[in-house]
């Protein structure tokens, strides 16, 4: 079983030609509401890929609440430890130009309210193999349910975003880091991926850095592996990052190589940039399969 300890945000996206700049207002074309949140989203493309996936966090009290709580469980996701706090549910203002690039401000709202590791989430985390974090939620919870999780032999699996400093205990409890190469950069204090990625893996772990459409690059072990990035016409890349976590974990949880997870991640992130939002771009299992077939 593959836990999420994560973010549940409704996504507010707007498409334009391009991002306004810093004082400048511009005429949007459409807007969307969809459910989505780092920790959400990972869970959602994870249980679309075949993973047996419980997802731990809160929500408010709201029809945005209902809503995403709604979604996750029609996915076959268990969301007994998806607790309803007395702040709004969290959202993110996403803004989508023309060549399918965003920019996103995140206001936490019933995140933020998670800020202890439960009897709940420890009961949980006791029964997975593996459990994928990000940063949108309070840092000290971050750490301590990676060294909760790392003692009891389960797989640690991280998205640094969004970046900022990590705590060398919370690095220490880390299995598999997964940044894109901005925040490689920013965590390892080079701008070259390659020297980022080799810098994060000193310690023990799996590195694994996100290049867009550039591919991925894996560093651990010993080894380091590139993987290419399918050739496709993205519409919206919010979901890709997210998409390649979440496939990425299952491909793990089920005990496939690297060579064949990553593939099989670049793949589902590839499909998710053809759609426009979040969670409605995220492709399930016989999706990816096919895309690997025909590709």
């Amino acid at each position: 079983m593959i836990a999420v300890l994560g973010s549940a945000n409704m996504d507010l996206v707007a498409t334009v030609d391009r991002a306004p700049g810093r004082g400048e207002t511009v005429t949007g074309h459409t807007f969307t509401t969809v459910p989505g949140g780092k920790g959400a989203n990972q869970a959602l493309a994870a249980a679309r890929a075949g993973g047996d996936v419980a997802f731990l966090g809160a929500v408010g009290d709201d029809d945005f609440g209902r809503r995403i709580t709604t979604l996750l469980a029609d996915a076959g996701i268990d969301v007994s430890g998806l607790a309803v706090g007395d702040r709004p549910t969290g959202t993110a203002h996403i803004t989508v130009d023309a060549t399918g690039d965003n920019s996103i401000v995140v206001v936490p709202g019933a995140n933020g309210t998670v800020t202890e590791l439960t009897d709940a989430h420890r009961a949980v985390l006791d029964r997975a193999q593996l459990v994928m974090m990000q940063l949108e939620l309070p840092l000290p919870l971050v750490t301590a349910a990676a060294r909760y999780a790392r003692s009891r032999g389960v797989r640690v699996v991280l998205t640094p975003a969004p970046a900022v400093p990590l705590p060398a205990e919370l690095l220490a409890a880390v299995d598999v880091l997964v940044p894109n190469e901005h925040e490689a950069a920013l965590l390892a204090g080079f701008a070259d991926p390659v020297e980022a990625a080799r810098s994060l893996a000193a310690g023990g772990g799996d590195v694994v850095v996100t290049l867009g459409g550039r591919g991925a690059l894996r560093v651990g072990g010993g080894t380091e592996t590139r993987v290419p990035a399918f050739e496709v016409e993205a519409v919206d890349t919010t979901a890709a990052g997210d998409t390649f976590a979440g496939v990425l974990a299952v491909g793990l949880a089920e005990g496939l190589d690297w060579d064949d997870a990553l593939r099989r991640a670049s793949a589902a992130a590839a499909l998710s940039v053809r759609r426009a939002g979040a969670s409605s771009s995220m492709p399930d299992r016989a999706e990816i399969d096919a895309f690997l077939t025909e590709g």
